[in-house]
């Protein structure tokens, strides 16, 4: 089994003035009413702040741009706030009441380190069209057990249980006179997809020494939990050798996980927009099928493309 690849989606060129480069963190909402696929994702600015917006995609053939959003869904938040300096959608649910959830990484440019992140929350009464802050704070932040950064969430809802999944920062390494972030994958636990038990564990431990971890995707198939993720080395990684590639893992609840990565079924091209970077996968189902959204080369930079599942 494996991930067939459509080709490249979307790469952001100038198509709006805050449209400059980049088209970061895809997550996609199946729409069955238009038979489409809207994908959320975080153009940067000409400061280089992500900004996020979204487009649509005929379901049947995803590789099939309909309608490009002409305006953010969310603008920076306030002065001082978390997300002050760049917002990255990361994970959509419905809640209970219909409501969209939003879940996203805001940016804070820092100075004893490049950056600092937070998971925030945006509510959309209008199918997901536009987006509200309930409030200006993170719901996943810093904590006396997780003092860096977290980013990268992706919830489920399971009737009135919320799991999330993201990365949290367990610290910075000096390369080559770069501060480097590291991250691992951690799990948390909602009644209210608001308010989340952190008990701080790790769902599985790092491959090697200063692996990364980030951007879960999770479907369940039956009983079994099935996770898409990204993961790096810290010394080449900016489409170097230690470049993000794609794992997989599996859980029978949530919380423990096993790793798969040869399972992926999805690796480098040998040339062109996603030959030596894999990143930010996102997995939605569909009639048509299982697909797979994912950034190519420089982080987004050259743009996400689109695989399907085969089987």
């Amino acid at each position: 089994m494996a991930w067939q690849k459509l080709g490249r989606v979307f790469h952001t060129g100038g198509q709006q003035p805050w449209m400059v480069s980049h088209a970061c963190t895809p997550t996609s909402l199946y729409l069955p009413d238009e038979d489409r696929i809207r994908v959320y994702f975080a153009p940067r600015n000409q400061k280089g702040q992500s900004i996020p917006t979204y487009l649509e995609v005929e379901a049947a053939d995803p590789t099939q741009v309909v309608y490009l959003h002409d305006r953010p869904i969310l603008e920076l938040g306030e002065r001082g706030t978390f997300d002050d300096g760049g917002i990255m959608p990361c994970s959509i649910e419905r809640a209970e009441n219909g409501d969209l959830y939003l879940y996203y990484v805001g940016w804070n440019p820092s100075v004893s380190v490049p950056y600092r992140n937070a998971v925030g929350l945006a509510v959309s009464l209008d199918g997901g069209k536009s987006f509200q802050r309930p409030f200006p704070g993170a719901v996943i932040d810093r904590t006396r057990y997780e003092p860096y950064f977290t980013a990268s969430p992706f919830a489920l809802r399971e009737g009135s249980v919320w799991h999330l999944w993201y990365a949290s920062s367990s610290g910075f390494l000096e390369v080559n006179d770069r501060i480097e972030p590291l991250y691992n994958l951690k799990y948390a636990r909602s009644t209210d997809g608001v308010n989340w038990e952190r008990n701080n564990p790790d769902i599985f431990a790092p491959a090697f020494e200063n692996e990364c971890t980030a951007r879960p995707a999770v479907v369940k198939d039956g009983d079994l939990y099935k996770m898409w993720y990204c993961y790096r080395g810290s010394y080449d990684y900016r489409d170097g050798k230690d470049a993000y590639r794609i794992g997989y893992a599996e859980s029978n609840d949530a919380v423990n996980w096993i790793r798969k990565d040869e399972a992926a079924g999805i690796d480098f091209a040998d040339s062109g927009w996603d030959s030596t970077m894999q990143t930010y996968p996102d997995v939605v189902d569909t009639p048509h099928g299982r697909y797979l959204f994912y950034c190519g080369n420089g982080f987004g930079q050259t743009g996400f493309g689109c695989a399907r599942w085969q089987k």
